[in-house]
């Protein structure tokens, strides 16, 4: 007992005298939450680059898929255990929450400092996925709150090949909604499969609802509908959910869509099964892994009116919040900053095939992905309309959807059954 005390006794003292006459710098550690599987390798490279430069150790920590990361998220906000750096998957409302509960870092004096530096590297559209703007919905005040690590659009991809097989010309896609509907024909005589998605995930159907929404009636009415001031069963909603039934009678859709996951999608196309697909710029990793080869092309959903322009979803894709309660949330930032440098985004751009949110990284990436940055100035998002659609109501619309395609439903009764759905959720909202 007597030697290990003394053993003990001398450790100190040096541990002491290492630090006499000057102070102990020990650099802090900042440790990432994520989910995205397909970047984690090219994390773990730009983290030891970091350290190398900076003396800073910063430690991704992968957890997938997104619902488990997403579960693991809830907790530790819970638990008042949530890392220096983290990404919240979720809804407007939910990122709205966790900035209440005092989680989540505001970024806007770090974004406009030296002349908005840091702010004017980013697509304004990206970049507004992460701001709360004056007078919001959620009562947050306005400012930004979060960090885009890429961008995304959804759009439409179609394969050259069979384009041409069918007689189309693979440099010119159908603008419009009479030429794809055309197509439809030519698909059928030519036995092959059409239009595929994960449309058994309804989000997507959403998406392109609201695409359709958009061209036909304009981002007003569509923001009026949600507040309640126009309802579902306004002639131009009618013209939207029509727009489902007239796809489904011209054969451009592919069988079983409607109960389709979007990995078997993606697979269909790939493998050059189908002709179109309705998909984010993520697929651009996930086809080239599947099927280096591919010859394709993104192109905007045809448009059905000329009255407004076509919307895609799109904006940041992924994203970063820092802790507030973090010891380390200055160092955080830094490194956030240097993250989203020009070098560091084309990296990650060519590394793993996902748009930067730096704009001016886009020189240095595939032309494939250039076609769907492009994309971006067609871009809106629910999640910078400053109002959200009441949960129910979204899933009535695309399950709706989903019963006109396999002829269950006429667009009419859909309309009139999401209506009543939303007048039954403003009724208990206001009784709140």
């Amino acid at each position: 007992m007597l030697f290990k005390n003394v053993l003990l006794g001398v450790f100190f003292c040096f541990s002491v005298l290492g630090c006499s006459g000057q102070k102990c710098d020990l650099k802090p550690a900042i440790t990432i939450w994520h989910w995205m599987t397909d970047r984690d390798a090219t994390f773990q490279e730009l983290a030891e680059k970091y350290e190398t430069l900076t003396g800073v150790k910063v430690s991704f920590e992968l957890y997938a898929p997104s619902d488990a990361y997403s579960q693991k998220i809830r907790a530790a906000a819970q638990g008042i255990n949530l890392p220096d750096v983290f990404g919240i998957l979720g809804e407007k409302r939910d990122f709205a929450s966790f900035i209440k509960a005092g989680h989540i870092l505001e970024l806007t004096s770090y974004m406009e400092a030296n002349n908005n530096n840091w702010k004017n590297n980013f697509f304004p559209k990206a970049l507004a996925v992460n701001e709360f703007a004056p007078g919001n919905s959620y009562g947050i005040n306005p400012g930004i709150f979060g960090v885009p690590i890429d961008i995304m659009t959804i759009q439409m991809v179609y394969n050259k090949k069979l384009f041409s097989q069918l007689g189309l010309n693979p440099n010119r896609p159908p603008k419009t909604i009479k030429e794809f509907l055309e197509i439809g024909a030519k698909i059928q005589a030519a036995g092959m499969q059409g239009l595929v998605s994960g449309w058994g995930e309804v989000w997507m159907i959403d998406c392109i609802a609201n695409n359709y929404a958009f061209n036909i009636m304009g981002k007003d009415k569509v923001l009026a509908t949600i507040k309640g001031q126009v309802p579902y069963t306004d002639p131009d909603w009618i013209t939207v959910l029509s727009i489902f039934k007239q796809m489904k009678e011209s054969g451009i859709f592919a069988q079983g869509l409607v109960t389709m996951i979007n990995k078997s999608a993606e697979q269909l196309f790939a493998n050059e099964k189908a002709v179109f697909a309705f998909n984010g710029s993520w697929c651009v990793n996930v086809y080239k892994g599947m099927n280096p080869g591919l010859e394709y092309g993104a192109m905007l959903p045809p448009q059905a009116s000329e009255k407004y322009p076509m919307a895609i979803w799109g904006g940041a894709g992924s994203s970063f919040m820092v802790n507030a309660r973090s010891k380390n949330k200055e160092e955080a930032v830094k490194f956030l900053v240097w993250l989203t440098g020009q070098d560091q985004q084309a990296y990650l751009a060519q590394a793993t095939n996902n748009l930067p949110a730096n704009k001016n990284s886009l020189s240095k990436i595939p032309d494939i992905l250039a076609q769907f940055s492009r994309g971006m100035d067609y871009a809106t998002h629910p999640n910078i309309w400053g109002v959200s659609e009441f949960s129910p109501v979204i899933e009535a619309l695309d399950r709706g959807i989903q019963s006109i395609i396999i002829g269950e439903k006429t667009p009419e009764a859909v309309a009139i059954e999401v209506q009543k759905i939303k007048e039954r959720e403003m009724a208990k909202k206001k009784a709140r």
